[in-house]
Protein backbone atom coordinates (compact mmCIF):
# COMPACT_ATOMS: atom_id res chain seq x y z
CA UNK A 1 0.00 0.00 0.00
CA UNK A 2 1.28 3.45 -0.84
CA UNK A 3 2.04 6.27 1.31
CA UNK A 4 -1.06 7.69 -0.21
CA UNK A 5 -3.33 5.50 -0.28
CA UNK A 6 -2.65 5.04 3.80
CA UNK A 7 -3.11 8.38 4.08
CA UNK A 8 -6.55 8.59 2.60
CA UNK A 9 -8.06 5.67 4.53
CA UNK A 10 -10.37 6.95 6.77
CA UNK A 11 -11.50 10.13 5.46
CA UNK A 12 -14.67 10.66 2.69
CA UNK A 13 -12.79 12.08 0.02
CA UNK A 14 -11.78 10.42 -2.92
CA UNK A 15 -8.52 8.45 -3.12
CA UNK A 16 -5.05 9.79 -4.69
CA UNK A 17 -4.10 8.68 -7.82
CA UNK A 18 -1.83 5.91 -7.01
CA UNK A 19 1.37 7.62 -8.38
CA UNK A 20 2.30 11.07 -9.30
CA UNK A 21 3.30 12.01 -12.98
CA UNK A 22 6.50 11.72 -13.99
CA UNK A 23 8.56 14.77 -13.71
CA UNK A 24 10.12 16.27 -16.77
CA UNK A 25 8.17 14.07 -19.16
CA UNK A 26 5.03 14.70 -21.50
CA UNK A 27 3.86 11.08 -20.66
CA UNK A 28 0.70 12.04 -18.56
CA UNK A 29 -0.76 9.07 -16.11
CA UNK A 30 -4.50 7.36 -16.56
CA UNK A 31 -7.55 9.75 -15.95
CA UNK A 32 -9.08 8.77 -12.19
CA UNK A 33 -11.34 5.86 -12.47
CA UNK A 34 -14.11 8.33 -10.94
CA UNK A 35 -13.98 10.35 -13.97
CA UNK A 36 -14.05 7.54 -16.42
CA UNK A 37 -17.32 6.49 -14.86
CA UNK A 38 -19.09 9.73 -15.13
CA UNK A 39 -18.63 9.60 -19.04
CA UNK A 40 -20.52 6.60 -19.04
CA UNK A 41 -24.01 7.61 -18.73
CA UNK A 42 -23.03 10.28 -21.43
CA UNK A 43 -22.06 7.42 -24.06
CA UNK A 44 -25.40 5.59 -22.79
CA UNK A 45 -27.25 8.18 -23.91
CA UNK A 46 -25.24 8.28 -27.18
CA UNK A 47 -26.05 4.47 -28.10
CA UNK A 48 -29.86 5.08 -26.94
CA UNK A 49 -30.20 7.66 -29.53
CA UNK A 50 -28.18 5.85 -32.03
CA UNK A 51 -30.42 3.02 -31.64
CA UNK A 52 -33.57 5.30 -31.66
CA UNK A 53 -32.66 6.60 -34.70
CA UNK A 54 -32.06 3.43 -36.25
CA UNK A 55 -35.25 1.98 -35.39
CA UNK A 56 -36.90 4.97 -36.92
CA UNK A 57 -35.61 4.81 -40.13
CA UNK A 58 -36.37 0.97 -40.25
CA UNK A 59 -39.74 2.12 -39.27
CA UNK A 60 -39.95 4.62 -42.35
CA UNK A 61 -38.42 2.16 -44.60
CA UNK A 62 -41.29 -0.66 -44.01
CA UNK A 63 -44.02 1.41 -44.57
CA UNK A 64 -42.00 2.70 -47.93
CA UNK A 65 -41.85 -0.65 -48.36
CA UNK A 66 -45.55 -1.18 -47.87
CA UNK A 67 -47.20 1.51 -49.32
CA UNK A 68 -45.11 1.52 -52.78
CA UNK A 69 -46.21 -2.35 -52.72
CA UNK A 70 -48.42 -2.31 -56.10
CA UNK A 71 -51.67 -4.74 -55.29
CA UNK A 72 -53.13 -7.30 -57.43
CA UNK A 73 -56.17 -6.56 -59.85
CA UNK A 74 -57.77 -9.47 -60.88
CA UNK A 75 -60.41 -9.47 -63.66
CA UNK A 76 -63.70 -11.26 -62.85
CA UNK A 77 -64.26 -13.69 -65.74
CA UNK A 78 -66.22 -12.66 -68.53
CA UNK A 79 -65.76 -9.03 -68.23
CA UNK A 80 -62.97 -6.69 -69.37
CA UNK A 81 -60.65 -5.47 -67.39
CA UNK A 82 -60.64 -1.94 -65.90
CA UNK A 83 -58.11 -2.17 -63.37
CA UNK A 84 -56.28 0.60 -61.82
CA UNK A 85 -52.80 0.52 -63.28
CA UNK A 86 -49.82 -1.53 -61.09
CA UNK A 87 -47.79 1.71 -60.85
CA UNK A 88 -51.14 3.65 -59.16
CA UNK A 89 -53.03 1.03 -56.87
CA UNK A 90 -54.96 2.24 -54.18
CA UNK A 91 -55.42 6.26 -54.72
CA UNK A 92 -58.90 8.12 -55.46
CA UNK A 93 -57.94 9.72 -58.59
CA UNK A 94 -56.40 6.24 -60.05
CA UNK A 95 -59.82 4.19 -59.24
CA UNK A 96 -61.51 7.49 -61.10
CA UNK A 97 -59.15 7.48 -64.01
CA UNK A 98 -59.32 3.67 -64.67
CA UNK A 99 -63.15 3.26 -63.91
CA UNK A 100 -64.98 6.50 -65.09
CA UNK A 101 -65.11 5.24 -68.35
CA UNK A 102 -67.23 2.50 -67.09
CA UNK A 103 -69.89 4.59 -65.82
CA UNK A 104 -72.77 6.05 -67.61
CA UNK A 105 -75.44 8.65 -67.13
CA UNK A 106 -78.75 7.69 -68.12
CA UNK A 107 -81.79 9.57 -68.37
CA UNK A 108 -85.47 8.88 -69.06
CA UNK A 109 -86.52 12.03 -69.59
CA UNK A 110 -88.16 12.56 -66.08
CA UNK A 111 -85.16 11.36 -64.00
CA UNK A 112 -81.92 10.55 -64.60
CA UNK A 113 -79.57 7.96 -62.70
CA UNK A 114 -76.27 6.05 -63.28
CA UNK A 115 -75.33 2.80 -65.01
CA UNK A 116 -72.19 0.93 -65.30
CA UNK A 117 -70.93 -0.49 -68.68
CA UNK A 118 -70.51 -4.43 -68.46
CA UNK A 119 -69.78 -5.09 -72.02
CA UNK A 120 -67.94 -3.48 -75.31
CA UNK A 121 -71.07 -3.72 -77.20
CA UNK A 122 -73.23 -2.12 -74.43
CA UNK A 123 -74.93 -3.99 -72.11
CA UNK A 124 -75.35 -1.54 -68.99
CA UNK A 125 -76.50 -2.37 -65.43
CA UNK A 126 -78.60 -0.21 -63.58
CA UNK A 127 -81.42 0.13 -61.06
CA UNK A 128 -84.86 -1.02 -61.81
CA UNK A 129 -85.87 2.18 -59.99
CA UNK A 130 -84.06 4.26 -62.81
CA UNK A 131 -85.93 2.97 -65.79
CA UNK A 132 -89.19 1.97 -64.19
CA UNK A 133 -92.03 2.20 -66.75
CA UNK A 134 -89.63 3.25 -69.43
CA UNK A 135 -88.78 1.24 -72.28
CA UNK A 136 -86.18 3.16 -73.84
CA UNK A 137 -83.81 5.57 -72.11
CA UNK A 138 -80.93 7.78 -73.36
CA UNK A 139 -77.06 6.73 -72.34
CA UNK A 140 -74.39 9.57 -71.98
CA UNK A 141 -71.01 7.99 -72.18
CA UNK A 142 -68.24 9.67 -70.30
CA UNK A 143 -66.76 11.32 -73.41
CA UNK A 144 -69.85 13.08 -73.64
CA UNK A 145 -71.19 10.80 -76.65
CA UNK A 146 -74.51 9.12 -76.72
CA UNK A 147 -76.75 6.72 -77.94
CA UNK A 148 -80.42 5.14 -77.32
CA UNK A 149 -80.64 2.17 -75.01
CA UNK A 150 -83.23 -0.35 -74.76
CA UNK A 151 -84.57 -1.93 -71.20
CA UNK A 152 -84.08 -5.39 -71.82
CA UNK A 153 -84.70 -7.13 -68.40
CA UNK A 154 -85.44 -5.93 -65.13
CA UNK A 155 -85.89 -7.46 -61.33
CA UNK A 156 -87.87 -5.54 -59.19
CA UNK A 157 -87.06 -7.91 -56.21
CA UNK A 158 -83.87 -6.59 -56.21
CA UNK A 159 -84.04 -3.01 -58.27
CA UNK A 160 -81.30 -4.42 -60.93
CA UNK A 161 -82.18 -3.54 -64.15
CA UNK A 162 -80.31 -4.36 -67.42
CA UNK A 163 -79.92 -2.25 -70.84
CA UNK A 164 -78.54 -2.13 -74.05
CA UNK A 165 -77.21 0.85 -75.82
CA UNK A 166 -77.97 0.36 -79.62
CA UNK A 167 -74.92 1.01 -82.64
CA UNK A 168 -72.37 0.83 -79.96
CA UNK A 169 -68.48 -1.19 -79.82
CA UNK A 170 -65.28 -0.72 -78.42
CA UNK A 171 -66.84 0.19 -74.76
CA UNK A 172 -65.13 0.14 -71.86
CA UNK A 173 -66.67 -2.57 -69.80
CA UNK A 174 -66.19 -2.43 -65.62
CA UNK A 175 -64.50 -5.69 -63.74
CA UNK A 176 -66.69 -7.14 -61.21
CA UNK A 177 -65.71 -7.82 -58.33
CA UNK A 178 -66.24 -10.05 -55.06
CA UNK A 179 -68.61 -8.69 -52.81
CA UNK A 180 -68.17 -11.54 -50.21
CA UNK A 181 -64.45 -10.15 -49.76
CA UNK A 182 -66.12 -6.59 -48.40
CA UNK A 183 -64.89 -5.69 -44.73
CA UNK A 184 -65.92 -2.68 -42.93
CA UNK A 185 -63.40 -0.32 -43.24
CA UNK A 186 -62.18 -0.68 -46.64
CA UNK A 187 -62.06 2.45 -48.57
CA UNK A 188 -64.41 2.67 -51.75
CA UNK A 189 -64.97 5.05 -54.67
CA UNK A 190 -68.37 6.49 -55.90
CA UNK A 191 -69.64 7.27 -59.27
CA UNK A 192 -72.00 8.25 -61.02
CA UNK A 193 -74.16 11.07 -62.37
CA UNK A 194 -75.69 13.10 -59.12
CA UNK A 195 -77.92 16.02 -59.94
CA UNK A 196 -76.94 15.59 -63.68
CA UNK A 197 -73.42 15.74 -63.37
CA UNK A 198 -71.78 13.00 -64.86
CA UNK A 199 -68.74 11.24 -64.00
CA UNK A 200 -68.94 12.74 -60.20
CA UNK A 201 -66.41 11.16 -58.02
CA UNK A 202 -66.53 10.71 -54.22
CA UNK A 203 -64.32 8.35 -51.99
CA UNK A 204 -65.38 6.89 -48.24
CA UNK A 205 -64.85 3.59 -46.31
CA UNK A 206 -67.78 0.79 -46.26
CA UNK A 207 -69.17 2.01 -42.79
CA UNK A 208 -71.44 -1.52 -42.37
CA UNK A 209 -72.58 -4.90 -44.20
CA UNK A 210 -75.30 -6.74 -44.71
CA UNK A 211 -78.09 -3.62 -43.90
CA UNK A 212 -81.40 -4.38 -45.17
CA UNK A 213 -82.86 -1.88 -47.29
CA UNK A 214 -86.34 -1.99 -47.98
CA UNK A 215 -87.20 -0.01 -51.43
CA UNK A 216 -90.49 0.43 -53.89
CA UNK A 217 -90.30 -2.85 -56.65
CA UNK A 218 -91.13 -0.11 -59.13
CA UNK A 219 -90.32 3.34 -59.20
CA UNK A 220 -88.49 4.88 -55.91
CA UNK A 221 -89.52 8.19 -56.90
CA UNK A 222 -86.46 9.62 -58.89
CA UNK A 223 -88.13 11.85 -60.60
CA UNK A 224 -88.98 13.78 -56.58
CA UNK A 225 -85.20 14.01 -56.44
CA UNK A 226 -85.01 11.25 -53.48
CA UNK A 227 -85.02 7.96 -53.14
CA UNK A 228 -87.67 7.08 -50.65
CA UNK A 229 -86.60 3.88 -48.13
CA UNK A 230 -86.95 1.96 -45.06
CA UNK A 231 -84.14 1.08 -42.73
CA UNK A 232 -84.14 0.03 -39.47
CA UNK A 233 -87.90 0.55 -39.07
CA UNK A 234 -87.63 3.99 -40.08
CA UNK A 235 -88.51 5.85 -42.90
CA UNK A 236 -86.33 7.79 -44.80
CA UNK A 237 -86.63 10.70 -47.79
CA UNK A 238 -90.01 10.25 -48.17
CA UNK A 239 -93.18 7.58 -48.59
CA UNK A 240 -92.88 4.26 -50.21
CA UNK A 241 -96.26 4.62 -51.43
CA UNK A 242 -99.34 2.33 -51.33
CA UNK A 243 -97.40 -0.10 -54.18
CA UNK A 244 -95.19 -3.54 -52.76
CA UNK A 245 -91.77 -3.19 -51.99
CA UNK A 246 -88.74 -5.29 -51.30
CA UNK A 247 -86.00 -5.81 -49.07
CA UNK A 248 -82.07 -6.68 -49.77
CA UNK A 249 -79.34 -6.74 -48.43
CA UNK A 250 -76.91 -3.57 -48.66
CA UNK A 251 -73.02 -2.32 -48.61
CA UNK A 252 -73.57 0.95 -45.91
CA UNK A 253 -70.47 3.54 -47.08
CA UNK A 254 -70.18 7.05 -46.35
CA UNK A 255 -69.15 8.14 -49.55
CA UNK A 256 -71.38 10.81 -50.55
CA UNK A 257 -74.49 9.68 -52.53
CA UNK A 258 -76.95 11.99 -54.10
CA UNK A 259 -80.08 11.89 -56.42
CA UNK A 260 -78.44 10.48 -59.51
CA UNK A 261 -76.20 8.49 -58.08
CA UNK A 262 -79.06 5.23 -58.41
CA UNK A 263 -77.05 2.80 -60.81
CA UNK A 264 -74.02 3.66 -60.40
CA UNK A 265 -70.41 2.16 -59.48
CA UNK A 266 -68.99 1.76 -55.82
CA UNK A 267 -65.66 1.12 -56.54
CA UNK A 268 -62.94 -0.39 -54.33
CA UNK A 269 -59.39 0.54 -54.23
CA UNK A 270 -58.36 -2.15 -56.91
CA UNK A 271 -60.93 -1.09 -59.49
CA UNK A 272 -63.33 -3.55 -59.22
CA UNK A 273 -67.09 -2.93 -58.98
CA UNK A 274 -68.34 -4.03 -55.44
CA UNK A 275 -71.80 -3.08 -55.29
CA UNK A 276 -74.43 -0.55 -57.02
CA UNK A 277 -75.68 2.36 -55.52
CA UNK A 278 -79.12 2.24 -54.77
CA UNK A 279 -80.24 4.25 -51.79
CA UNK A 280 -79.04 7.30 -49.76
CA UNK A 281 -80.44 9.13 -46.78
CA UNK A 282 -80.89 12.95 -47.39
CA UNK A 283 -82.14 15.28 -43.79
CA UNK A 284 -84.59 17.18 -45.90
CA UNK A 285 -86.40 17.49 -49.62
CA UNK A 286 -83.22 19.67 -51.18
CA UNK A 287 -80.37 18.46 -49.03
CA UNK A 288 -77.83 16.25 -49.94
CA UNK A 289 -75.60 13.04 -48.60
CA UNK A 290 -76.01 12.50 -44.43
CA UNK A 291 -72.78 10.03 -45.04
CA UNK A 292 -75.53 7.51 -45.24
CA UNK A 293 -75.47 5.36 -48.58
CA UNK A 294 -76.46 1.97 -49.64
CA UNK A 295 -74.78 -0.33 -52.48
CA UNK A 296 -76.11 -3.28 -53.44
CA UNK A 297 -73.82 -5.73 -53.31
CA UNK A 298 -72.02 -7.41 -56.95
CA UNK A 299 -72.47 -11.41 -55.98
CA UNK A 300 -76.18 -10.36 -55.83
CA UNK A 301 -75.73 -8.25 -59.23
CA UNK A 302 -73.83 -11.34 -60.41
CA UNK A 303 -77.23 -13.32 -59.63
CA UNK A 304 -79.56 -11.41 -61.63
CA UNK A 305 -76.97 -11.03 -65.14
CA UNK A 306 -76.82 -14.99 -65.10
CA UNK A 307 -80.44 -15.32 -64.73
CA UNK A 308 -80.52 -12.05 -67.61
CA UNK A 309 -78.23 -14.27 -69.68
CA UNK A 310 -75.99 -10.79 -69.71
CA UNK A 311 -72.37 -11.41 -71.67
CA UNK A 312 -70.62 -10.03 -67.95
CA UNK A 313 -71.10 -13.43 -66.68
CA UNK A 314 -71.49 -15.83 -69.45
CA UNK A 315 -68.01 -14.79 -71.10
CA UNK A 316 -69.71 -13.27 -74.24
CA UNK A 317 -68.16 -9.43 -73.60
CA UNK A 318 -68.75 -8.61 -77.48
Amino acid sequence: MSEYQAADQGNAYPPRPEYEPVAGTDEQPPPPRHRRRARRPVALFAAVAIVAAAAGGGTAALLDSVTDAPATATASSGTSASTVSVGSTGTVSSVAAAVSPSVVEISTGSATGSGVILTSDGEILTNNHVVSGAGTVRVTFSDGSTATATVSDTDPDTDLALIKAEDVSGLTAATLGDSDSVAVGDQVVAIGSPEGLTGTVTSGIVSALHREVTVAREDGGGSQGQWPFEFGGGQYNGDLGSGSTTTYEAIQTDASLNPGNSGGALVNMRGEIIGVNSAMYSTGQDSGSAGLGFAIPVNTVKEFLAGAGSGAVSGDTA
